[in-house]
């Protein structure tokens, strides 16, 4: 009997192989299971996994001093092997990954062990803030999910948007009353009546994912989804005598705006929530906190925004100074660090470089904040930028990202490099820039340039 369960075992070793799951998993997933094997008292059952075993063997864990991802990662373990040796998809583990998910966040974001099976009742309410009581009770629930996981609050917007509409779609509320056929029609109206991209039906897809998983606590089986006809676009990049033009149209706070995004790649979120503390001016660098996928990274910091930039921080000292004399100062902080660290809202470093005029409430918890500038500050007077400047191409302010990176390729820096300013997790993100670079090395002419003309 315990050769059958190693050869099984060796068995799901190879079938992860073939999987999209990260090399890491593929790695610990075998050892996993290996233990839970170890530990149970006749082994692996060759007929299925028992929840209850799966929770006992959890807490085994914990007393053995793992922490909750470590946890998670045996849970899902444990999980795949079902799926994927056994051939099955039941019984249920999502209750048991939701909780433990929910406990690894909060261990990740208070930098502490939480060492229990449940969150504290004061941490939970903080952490969920205010939620709007009119709402359908599946959208609070969903809320309250997702600020416990530390979803950010576009994703939030993002997700309870799609949930709504899918509401719409089944008519009903109720959504533990539908399913795989209700999702599945949906999300095909998405890509053959409305012609959604790609990514939108991904996003719908992910929201709709997180109800029926985390909230609703339902395992979906494989989704047969009729895909998106729209293809991907190559990124709209402006020429160097067009960013040249674009720039003379601004001036101020707007013209730094311009020079930090197109100089540095930041993306138009991360340049509106720069921090005092994030500029080195004798590094000549740029530290991006908490950038898309929750990452750090280091970008340069242009010769030609360092003057404006230290002036436009004394300006936001000031407006900080005032707001201290009239009570007020704080602004909002990333994740847990304003229980660990109650005096930092209020601390220099912290303060936004490009503060709001006024003061507004927080969505979450109420509090009455200066946030940062608005995203459709910029945004429209980019907008308006492009129309004086002659620009026929759709721009964005994240085309000034993309110029920046291509420019960057076209000056010869290296791919790698590239990589590792913009963030990006895969160089074949990166690898589209090769596709829109201007490369007039490469010796190709056009047939119509040689043709001879009879005078």
């Amino acid at each position: 009997m315990r050769a059958r369960r190693n050869m099984n075992i060796k068995r799901f070793r190879q079938v992860l192989s073939t999987t999209r799951l990260s090399k890491n998993d593929q790695n610990w997933f075998p050892k996993w299971v290996e233990y839970y094997d170890q530990w149970l008292p006749r082994g692996l059952p060759e007929d299925g996994i028992e929840v209850e075993g799966v929770k006992q063997f959890s807490r085994q864990l914990l007393k053995n001093g793992r922490q909750a991802w470590q946890r998670l990662q045996a849970v899902k373990a444990i999980q795949a092997y079902r799926d994927l040796v056994l051939e099955s998809d039941q019984p249920s583990l999502q209750a048991v990954c939701g909780k433990l998910t929910e406990l690894a966040a909060a261990e990740r974001q208070t930098g502490q062990f939480n060492g229990g099976e449940e969150i504290s009742e004061d941490e939970r309410k903080r952490l969920i803030g205010r939620i709007d009581q009119r709402l359908p009770k599946i959208i609070q629930q969903m809320q309250e999910k997702l600020r416990l996981l530390h979803y950010a609050l576009e994703t939030e917007r993002a997700y309870v948007g799609w949930v709504e509409r899918y509401i719409q779609f089944c008519g009903n509320d109720q959504l533990e009353r539908f399913g795989p056929r209700e999702i599945t029609g949906f999300l095909t109206k998405l890509a053959t009546k409305e012609k959604v991209a790609q990514s939108t039906q991904k996003q719908a897809l992910a929201a709709l994912l997180f109800v029926y998983e985390k909230v609703l606590e339902r395992q979906l089986p494989f989704l047969d989804v009729v895909g998106t006809n729209k293809p991907a676009r190559l990124p709209v990049v402006l020429s160097r005598q067009e960013i040249d033009r674009l720039g003379k149209e601004f001036d101020g706070l707007y013209l730094l705006m311009f020079r930090l995004m197109y100089g540095t790649g930041l993306r138009h979120k991360e340049c509106r929530q720069l921090r005092i503390k994030d500029v080195d001016f004798d590094a000549r660098h740029i530290v991006v906190r908490n950038g898309k996928g929750d990452k750090d990274r280091i970008t340069v910091l242009p010769e030609i925004c360092v003057e404006p930039l230290q002036e436009r921080i004394k300006i936001a000292i000031r407006g900080h100074q005032r707001d201290l004399e009239d009570g007020f100062g704080e602004v909002s902080l990333p994740n847990a660090l304003a229980r660990k660290y109650p005096n930092a809202a209020k601390e220099l470093g912290w303060q936004w470089i490009f503060p709001s005029r006024q003061l507004s409430r927080d969505p979450v918890s109420g509090q009455v904040r200066r946030h940062h500038v608005h995203e459709t500050s910029f945004g429209d007077a980019f907008k308006m930028a492009v129309r004086s400047a002659e620009i026929d191409k759709p721009a964005t302010p994240h085309s000034l990202r993309h110029s920046f990176a291509t420019h960057l390729l076209e000056n010869g820096q290296g791919i790698r490099t590239v990589q590792e300013i913009l963030g990006h997790k895969d160089v074949k993100t990166t690898e589209k820039y090769l596709h829109v670079m201007n490369k007039p090395g490469l010796g190709v002419k056009s047939p119509a340039d040689v043709l001879t003309v009879s005078p």
